[in-house]
């Protein structure tokens, strides 16, 4: 437990098996990747109940026709030249979409000092469960973090044979009251500029992630203020490793992820990273449903469908919506139709519920400490 400690006081990138990009592997390994998750408190039997979600993959070869399909089409849409393919952060974050989905592999972690059968990964290389553990055992092996207290487990390589790595994962504990916030990313928090897909696929590629000054200190303060958080974005679930390492080094508070499925074959790298599984409606809902005793605060930007999404929210959980957000941004959208879609949101609301906002001190009231129980 002092191991698990001390790397979470340097907050590493949690789930992740890390490499420089000199020393990518070659091998072919399937990597396990554990998402970050939440755990909720269920008062009726007295347990907590831990959500783990994760996905196994292998790099593709180095010779592989997609790979190659790949680069030539992003080198072509971006007007790329070599410099720029052969820079660090292209080559670390093109890898994240560069490898094969492994499905048929069953997960093992060992949390507590007790090992736990996780599942069999997906057709999509992902897998997800649920299981319950009881106070003691939490209590035993909860680890107090500047974010609340989490649970931190690690893989277990059941294959005596294979060479893979352990991987570290780490779940928050969410009581069953409080503010909880559910955020978008992309122009909420990081700025990406949707709305125009050449910078949005170079800011996601070719450029270091760029926080959204006034979102981050307006972050740690409801964060101090005892605020949990849920990010929930249409990102693909392949920018993890790298949102997680620009959520550390701009000083965003940890909480869970919820990302998009998204495979390269389903869409040019421009698109939008559609996905056939949960929209971000459902994602959000099921949240909500997890702590019927919070109070939510959906955060987002005008820049895509955030005011229609959160209408749709709010409709659905109006009792337990105590805010909605939306940083204005540019819009692929016209004018006329941000405008019907913020006041169409506006209806689904009582009182002052909606705020509309440029700067971020416009909405720092929405969390107080009085709120937080």
């Amino acid at each position: 437990m002092a191991k698990i400690v001390l790397e979470y006081t340097n907050r590493p990138l949690q789930g992740f098996i890390i490499y420089s990009v000199a020393r990518w592997p070659q091998f072919h390994l399937n990597m396990i990747t554990f998402f970050p998750t939440y755990a909720q408190w269920i008062e009726a039997t007295g347990v907590w109940r831990v959500n783990i979600h994760g996905m196994v993959t292998k790099p593709l070869p180095m010779a592989s026709r997609r790979r190659t399909v790949a680069y030539a089409v992003v080198k072509r849409l971006l007007k790329m030249d070599e410099v720029q393919l052969r820079s660090p952060i292209f080559q670390a974050r093109s890898e994240m979409f560069l490898f094969q989905r492994v499905s048929g592999e069953s997960v093992q972690i060992r949390l507590g000092g007790k090992i736990k059968d996780i599942g069999i990964s997906k057709r999509t290389g992902h897998f997800e469960t649920s299981f319950d553990l009881d106070a003691q055992t939490v209590s035993e092996t909860v680890v107090e973090t500047p974010y609340g207290q989490k649970l931190c487990f690690e893989s277990v390589n059941g294959d005596t044979y294979s060479t893979s790595v352990t991987t570290m994962g780490s779940v928050q504990l969410l009581h069953t009251s409080g503010t909880s916030v559910i955020s978008d990313i992309d122009d909420t928090v990081k700025l990406t500029n949707v709305a125009d897909r050449r910078e949005l696929l170079a800011n996601t590629l070719l450029r270091e992630f760029v926080p959204i000054p006034d979102m981050v200190d307006l972050y740690k303060h409801w964060s101090s203020s005892g605020a949990a958080f849920h990010y929930v974005s249409a990102s693909p679930w392949q920018l993890t490793r790298p949102l997680n390492d620009f959520f550390q080094s701009a000083g965003l508070p940890d909480g869970s992820m919820h990302l998009k499925l998204f495979r390269l074959k389903d869409s040019t790298p421009l698109g939008r990273m559609r996905s056939s599984k949960k929209s971000k409606r459902d994602v959000i809902i099921e949240i909500i449903d997890h702590f019927p005793n919070r109070k939510f605060i959906l955060v987002g930007d005008s820049g895509e469908r955030d005011p229609e999404v959160y209408a749709k929210v709010a409709q659905q959980r109006q009792n337990q919506i105590a805010g909605i957000a939306i940083r204005r941004v540019p819009s692929r959208r016209s004018k006329q139709k941000t405008e019907y879609a913020l006041k169409n949101l506006a209806q689904t609301l009582p009182n002052d519920r909606l705020r509309v906002f440029t700067s971020a001190d416009e909405i720092s009231d929405l969390v107080s400490p009085k709120e937080i129980i």
